[in-house]
């Protein structure tokens, strides 16, 4: 991996250093290394998930994380089963139980009152899941959150878009050969689609978000910028970047064009770690959100109606998923 590459990885890894933490706190809240211990046996997730009292959705995606980062270890299943896959204990999960460094993790958290993101009790109740749980899906909007933090919050989805694209024209230009009419939906101010515009000058792009969005971007070059709600209707164009437009483009030639995690259970390369912890933040934010498997992918755009779909992975946490009417 090139100095570069290797910069990036690096970036995630500090980006959700604290997300871990959050999740390693929700661990020993739930007593799993506690669980194993006086087991005294490798656990299944039905097992362990009836012993702390939380859902399997939620449980495998925090266990998937946690055996990632080295914290717990999954042992190889004799069968093809899913179900029978067992884990186990690590030198590390053994220093995590109550009776050594669980309550000091506990308390570098900080009190409850203070706290940010999972809980116990929010897994038992249901969040993540995909159980209704929550009076709100959208759970971290309904937090009061200042002018200065919305800025920087801002800041941070046009700095994401630039490193996302980048890493579409680096790895993925093919995606869009013979696209003359390219709409970003929820574009925002038109980061991405403009430096789509200036690397493929073919493109014609059009950056469609809400009124009161569009009417504050900037001008970009070779982009119109479109106000309306995606739910009703979205532009007509060769390609759309996002989901549930399919209706958007022609039938014989269109395609949507996804930017998102698409996470690799089976093997997975250097950003995989970040795809988890992206998946620990969607869970910490949303009741029923989640970052997808390539399983998972295929199932919703065979839900949704697409006849066909590829996945294309880039040296970057997200993946390019081009769906086909």
């Amino acid at each position: 991996m090139d100095e570069e590459a290797q910069a990036r990885v690096d970036v995630w890894k500090y980006a959700y250093g604290f997300d871990t933490m959050r999740v390693v706190k929700c661990m020993i809240e739930l007593r799993l290394p506690d669980v194993l211990e006086n087991h005294g046996r490798p656990m299944t997730l039905s097992e362990l998930s009836s012993a702390v009292g939380c859902p399997e959705t939620s449980l495998h995606r925090i266990l998937r994380f946690l055996t990632h980062i080295g914290i717990f270890k999954k042992l190889a299943s004799s069968t093809e089963d899913p179900a029978s896959v067992l884990y186990a204990q690590t030198p590390l999960s053994r220093l995590l139980t109550r009776e050594n460094m669980g309550p000091f993790m506990l308390v570098q958290a900080g009190p409850p009152g203070q706290q940010f993101g999972l809980s116990a009790d929010d897994l038992r109740a249901g969040k993540g899941s995909g159980r209704e749980a929550a009076p709100s899906e959208n759970i971290i909007w309904t937090q009061e959150i200042d002018d200065a933090y919305d800025k920087m919050f801002q800041e941070f989805l046009a700095s994401h878009a630039r490193a996302s694209t980048k890493a579409i024209i680096d790895y993925c230009p093919e995606a869009f050969e013979g696209i003359g009419r390219l709409v970003d939906v929820g574009g925002h101010e038109g980061t991405a689609v403009g430096m789509l515009v200036k690397a493929f000058p073919s493109l014609k792009g059009i950056n469609f978000d809400r009124p009161e969005v569009v009417s504050a971007a900037p001008t970009v070059d070779g982009v119109e910028h479109v106000g309306g709600d995606m739910f009703q209707s979205v532009p007509k164009a060769d390609a759309v970047m996002l989901m549930k437009c399919k209706e958007a483009v022609p039938a014989d030639t269109g395609k949507v064009i996804i930017v998102d995690v698409v996470i690799d259970e089976e093997g997975g390369d250097e950003y995989t770690g970040a795809r988890l912890a992206m998946d620990m933040v969607i869970m910490s934010s949303t009741v029923n959100g989640k970052e997808r498997t390539v399983k998972e992918w295929g199932q919703l755009l065979d839900a949704a109606g697409f006849s066909r779909h590829t996945i294309k992975h880039m040296k970057a946490i997200e993946s390019v998923i081009e769906a086909y009417p």
